[in-house]
C-alpha cells in the first residue's frame, strides 16, 4: 500500500483555506439582502384591526409601532411581500402586504396619508389660487417665506398661495387649540384629505405638516430635520399651499401647512 505523505506546512494551508471559505459563506449569508422594487401606489388603507410596523422585512424583526384600522399610511416600496411604509409619528418599517389596502390615483375620489402622505382626486383649474399674500397674518407670511427659501435653496420654484387651501390650514390650526389634540386627523374634520374634500378643495397631490412650537422659525426647522415632513416641503408635485399659524396651546403655537398639486 503507498502512503502519501504530507507535509504540515500543506496541511495548515488546507485547513486555512477551510476556515476562510467557511467565513465568506457566513459572511455571504449574514449580510444577504433582499431587492427593493417599486410601487405603484403611494397611499395605503390599514385592513387589520391593529398592525404592527416593524424593524425589517419579517415577523422575526420588532415591532416599533402599531396602526390602526382605516388608518393611512405611506408607501414607499415593496420587499418580497412586505411594504416599506411611514406612519404617523414618522416612524418608518415595514408592514405586511396582506393587511394593506393599495390606494391608487382615480378621478372619483380622495386618498390620504399622514404627514408626508399624498392623495389623489379631480383635478381643476387655478381657480381660486392666487401668489397674493396680503390675507395672511405676519406669522403665516414668515413661514411662508421661510418655506419658499428652503424649496428655492434647493433648486425646486416656490409655492403659492392657494385662498381654498389657505382657509383649510387656518381653520385646522383653530380646531387642533379649540379641541386640544395634536394629531393629523381631527376629530371634527377627519383626515386632512377628508377636510380638504369636504371644503370642496380640488386636487392631484395633497399633503400636510403640523407643529407645536414658540417660533416660526422654530418649527419650520423642525420640520426640515424629520424626513417625512422634509420630503412635503421639497416635493416637486407640490405647487400651492395653505399655511395656518394660531397662538394657543402648550407649545405657545399650532402650525399647519396644507400641500396641493394641480
Amino acid at each position: 500500500m503507498k502512503v502519501i505523505k504530507i507535509k504540515k506546512s500543506s496541511i495548515l494551508k488546507i485547513l486555512l483555506l477551510c476556515v476562510f471559505t467557511f467565513v465568506i459563506t457566513k459572511l455571504t449569508t449574514s449580510f444577504g439582502m433582499q431587492h427593493y422594487y417599486n410601487v405603484d401606489f403611494s397611499t395605503g388603507l390599514v385592513t387589520a384591526s391593529v398592525l404592527n410596523v416593524r424593524s425589517g422585512p419579517g415577523t422575526n424583526y420588532p415591532v416599533v409601532a402599531k396602526v390602526k384600522k382605516n388608518e393611512y399610511i405611506r408607501v414607499f416600496a415593496g420587499v418580497g411581500s412586505w411594504y416599506i411604509v411611514q406612519v404617523e409619528g414618522d416612524y418608518v418599517g415595514a408592514v405586511s402586504q396582506q393587511y394593506v389596502k393599495a390606494i391608487y390615483p382615480s378621478t372619483g375620489g380622495s386618498s390620504g396619508g399622514s404627514s408626508g402622505g399624498s392623495s389623489s382626486g379631480g383635478t381643476s383649474s387655478e381657480g381660486g389660487s392666487s401668489t397674493n399674500t396680503s390675507g395672511l397674518t405676519a406669522d403665516e407670511l414668515e413661514v411662508f417665506n421661510l418655506i419658499n427659501q428652503q424649496r428655492n435653496q434647493n433648486g425646486l420654484a416656490s409655492l403659492k398661495i392657494d385662498s381654498e387651501v389657505q382657509n383649510v390650514a387656518r381653520i385646522k390650526a383653530q380646531d387642533m387649540v379649540n379641541n386640544n389634540y395634536f394629531s393629523h386627523t381631527s376629530p371634527t374634520y377627519g383626515s386632512p384629505f377628508d377636510m380638504l374634500k369636504s371644503f370642496k378643495v380640488s386636487y392631484r397631490t395633497a399633503g400636510e405638516n403640523i407643529a407645536g412650537n414658540s417660533s416660526n422659525s422654530g418649527a419650520v426647522t423642525a420640520w426640515m430635520n424629520s424626513s417625512g415632513h422634509r420630503a412635503n416641503i421639497l416635493n416637486s408635485s407640490f405647487n400651492y399651499t395653505g399655511i395656518g399659524v394660531v397662538k394657543g396651546s402648550q407649545y405657545g403655537k399650532i402650525f399647519v401647512q396644507m400641500f396641493i398639486g394641480k
